[in-house]
């Protein structure tokens, strides 16, 4: 692409993109015209993409040489070093509900498992696996399904042992943590503990649009999560606690198990 594509363009370049996005799941009819629902589309794909070194998108509603290779290749895998071992479970000393330990150990076995993409931009039987009790086709963004899936396993694959309906969004998922009392503000001066989740905000702090992972562990500072749909699989990630941006919040599941 020679160009940065945006709002007003018109073309062959904004039909091609136009169809790029329609197969990724984004909802448009194809007319060369790059007007609104063309800009809130690339604005949702720039806030769940990563460019070619593993950055998040600019979300501008621009399309420039950064969301183009995004729009034109699969996720990048991240390579993530770590001080700890993502595929065991921590130890006692991190905390952690019954029922958050349970959910963790379904992540861990999934990261283990190399479940991730397969085939495509949130396709594959993996994606299939987290999205089906939620009701959605692949395509769809998981990183929500993924921890309600496993939250669903650690309950006996019974969505009416889950103590809280089976989420597709991050935001959504968050809601239910806050109608249980289970959820602890950025600002709280809580620290989450082994099996709790992270929340964050995409794009914008009043909007609807979010991500979700597990917390292996806090440990010496650093923040250690599990989570789907960051990259192409599921996978550990690592971050400085006190410098965590864009974060909504966490969760700490009740100890449900007796």
């Amino acid at each position: 692409m020679a160009k940065v594509l945006e709002k007003g363009a018109e073309g062959p370049e904004v039909l091609e993109l136009q169809n790029i996005l329609k197969k990724r799941g984004y909802p448009l009819e194809p007319d060369g015209i790059f007007g609104t629902r063309t800009y809130q589309a690339v604005r949702a794909f720039q806030s769940q993409n990563l460019d070619q070194h593993g950055q998040p998108l600019k979300v501008d509603g621009e399309v420039g040489p950064l969301t183009w290779w995004s729009l034109t290749h699969p996720k990048p895998v991240i390579e993530t070093p770590s001080a700890i071992r993502y595929d065991q479970m921590p130890p006692e000393a991190a905390g952690g509900s019954r029922l958050g330990r349970a959910g963790l150990a379904a992540a861990i076995d999934e990261l283990t498992a190399g479940a991730g993409e397969i085939g495509g931009d949130n396709a594959g039987p993996w994606v299939r696996k987290y999205l089906e009790p939620a009701g959605l086709e692949e395509g769809n963004s998981w990183c929500a399904s993924f921890v309600s899936w496993c939250f669903f396993r650690a309950c006996g694959h019974d969505v009416n042992q889950m103590p809280f309906p089976y989420s597709a969004g991050a935001r959504d998922l968050l809601s239910k943590f806050k109608k249980k009392g289970w959820a602890y503000e950025p600002q709280s001066g809580y620290e989450p503990q082994a099996g709790d989740v992270v929340f964050w905000w995409r794009v914008s702090l009043s909007g609807w649009q979010g991500h979700v992972g597990w917390i292996h562990q806090l440990k010496d500072g650093m923040l250690y999560t599990i989570e789907g749909n960051r990259s192409p699989k599921v996978q550990g990630f690592s971050y400085v606690f006190s410098r965590m941006e864009k974060l909504l919040g966490f969760g700490h599941a009740a100890d449900l198990f007796q």
